[in-house]
């Protein structure tokens, strides 16, 4: 049973990477530590964004939920 959920914590990893590097992929340096838009103003997701941010966050919240049951799982 353990072995399923490690599978399966490195597949959601490996996603959950993924996801990531497509969100910042075209921002530049600046993009990564919130330089481009200067701290100023209010950014809204549309679109794509908004479609990858959310699966980022759905994925975090599965592999939080896997990591807490392989660790009750697995003793």
């Amino acid at each position: 049973m353990t072995l399923y959920f490690s599978v399966a914590l490195v597949l959601v990893s490996v996603a959950m990477v993924a996801v990531i590097v497509l969100q910042s992929r075209g921002a530049g340096l600046g993009g990564l530590t919130g330089g481009e838009y200067g701290g100023a103003g209010y950014h809204v997701r549309r679109g794509l964004e908004r479609v990858l941010f959310n699966v980022t966050i759905g994925l975090s919240i599965v592999f939080f939920a896997l990591a807490l049951l392989s660790a009750v799982v697995g003793g």
